[in-house]
């Protein structure tokens, strides 16, 4: 007899569904897994074996074959236990055919048959939602998987409960979601001393999501304005965080089943792999900028980050997708976030202060901003110098805007964008506008032309810095609540192009 349950695999962020087939046939004693399966899905005929023997089940002495179909989709997890177990009681007829028949189920095994948590219950709960079967998952998980309403999310707390839903002889109830989080900001951007022109800049960034870069003296704030640039962006809509939420519970980072409404921060230190930025290494994971998706990737000091690893990030910046190739696999994570970096103005960072800088000054700062691409540097829409604070400045009150106040502004422009953009299919903010649809959203006029055509030549503008100026622009203009791009709009997105470091 064969018995067939069901579970999934993972490809990215989809959920694949993977028949789990079981054999029961004469011959030696001995249980196989076959189906590309890896060594942690190998490793579960183990568990599975003990398992069975805390629920008094004994193992047939006959040869026990699974195969896990399509057998050419690499299977990858410990979530394959419970989907195995399920399929050898099935070939057993300790569970009805049928009854597996209606249900996708994953999770892990321990020795005593209790169910360990596992990562991607939410796109599991996806794919079984269009493939019209209920979903069987571990308690820790139900909460998580339960987000996705049109599926019926059982949760046991070890097999042996699994077995009785299925025999109908103890059913489960449905498992409820968890609560959604909106974390309160505790770093306010009141805070930031001074630096009025830095915090106008991360407004305008917050509020297009236009990537910045700050350069200035070690201190002089730039990882606070960082820090603080999430507590002033809008909370995720339900499909925006429906979208984050499955990339972190891929990747085993969705906390207590609640689907945050907070776009989420990442700051990768700079001895960051390839891998862990943009994805990859065992099992081919999401990186960093798939983990921003929705949210703030901050780089503190950019250069020194390697610089293949910087430049791994031209592909999300334009596409807002990430594609991971590997010999057995090719991957595709959604990465369109708001890229924040920061850096010295050279290695030392004293290049300002003749009395401290080096005997390398001033050529140091060309140098150490040198290591930043050209193509890479002309992707920041916003770039700036963040003067140092003075002493005396530190000890008066603190006199700018709260979080609250710059929130509410950010807030007003990403509707107007939303109205702008609510008949396209890709497009959600201003800087994700091109070609024909740049021209109609930022037309200009004979003066801005003008200024902008003279800027263009005097600062050496490529296409691309041409682009992200109008865009920009258009941005200030929604927070000023213009219907149309005027000079000071223009002149103002033009003061934020300064030609740092040495152009590639």
């Amino acid at each position: 007899m064969v018995a067939i349950a069901y579970t999934v695999a993972f490809d990215g962020v989809e959920a694949r569904l993977v028949e789990v087939q079981c054999s029961v046939s004469p011959g030696l004693p001995g249980f196989a897994i076959v189906g590309l399966p890896d060594k942690s899905v190998s490793e579960a005929r183990e568990r599975v074996k003990a398992a069975f023997g805390a629920l008094s089940i004994a193992m047939p002495s006959r040869r026990v074959t699974v195969n896990l179909s399509p057998a050419d989709l690499p299977k990858e997890g410990s979530h394959f236990d419970l989907p195995i177990a399920l399929a050898v009681l099935g070939a057993l007829d300790v569970v009805p055919a049928d009854a597996l028949e209606r249900v996708v189920s994953l999770g892990e095994l321990a020795l005593d048959g209790r169910l360990s948590p596992v990562t991607g219950a939410l796109p599991a709960a996806m794919a079984a939602a269009e493939d019209g079967r209920a979903l069987i998952v571990p308690r820790a998980c139900g909460a998580e998987a339960a987000w996705v309403a049109a599926v019926p999310v059982l949760a046991p707390r070890n097999l042996r409960e699994a077995v009785d839903h299925l025999t109908d002889r103890a059913p489960l109830a449905r498992a409820a979601p968890g609560e959604p989080a909106l974390a309160p900001q505790h770093a306010d951007l009141s805070e930031v001393i001074g630096q009025e022109r830095a915090r106008r800049a991360v407004e305008i960034a917050a509020a297009g999501r236009h990537h910045l870069l700050m350069v200035g003296a070690p201190g002089a704030s730039k990882s606070m304005l960082a820090t603080r640039l999430p507590g002033i962006l809008p909370p995720l809509t339900p499909q925006e965080a429906l979208e984050t939420s499955v990339i972190h519970s891929v990747a085993g980072q969705l906390a207590e089943g609640g689907i945050s409404r907070n776009a989420p921060f990442q700051q990768p230190h700079h001895t960051a792999s390839m891998a862990a930025m943009v994805g990859g290494g065992r099992g081919a994971r999401p990186g960093q900028a798939s983990l921003a998706h929705n949210g703030v990737l901050f780089l503190d000091e950019l250069p020194e980050f390697e610089r293949r690893v910087v430049d791994a990030l031209r592909e999300p910046l334009e596409t807002g997708e990430i594609h991971v190739s590997r010999a057995n696999a090719h991957i595709r994570y959604p990465a369109r976030f708001l890229l924040v970096a920061a850096a010295n103005p050279c290695r030392c960072g004293e290049i300002a202060d003749p009395g401290q800088a080096c005997a390398k000054a001033p050529r140091c700062g060309s140098d150490y901003l040198g290591r930043i691409s050209g193509p890479m540097m002309d992707r920041f829409d916003l770039r700036f110098e963040v003067p140092q604070v003075a002493i005396e400045d530190l000890a008066l009150p603190a006199t700018g805007e709260s979080s609250a106040t710059v929130a509410a502004r950010v807030a007003a422009a990403r509707a107007i964008q939303n109205g702008r953009f609510a008949d396209h299919p890709t497009a959600r903010v201003n800087a994700d506008a091109s070609g024909r649809l740049l021209e109609e959203i930022a037309p200009l006029d004979g003066e801005c032309r003008a200024l902008l055509s003279l800027a263009a030549e005097r600062l050496g503008l490529t296409p691309r810095g041409y682009h992200r100026i109008l865009r920009s622009a258009r941005t200030i203009a929604d927070l000023d609540e213009s219907a149309a791009i005027r000079q000071p709009h223009l002149a103002e997105a033009l003061s934020y192009r300064l030609p740092f470091g040495r152009a590639d």
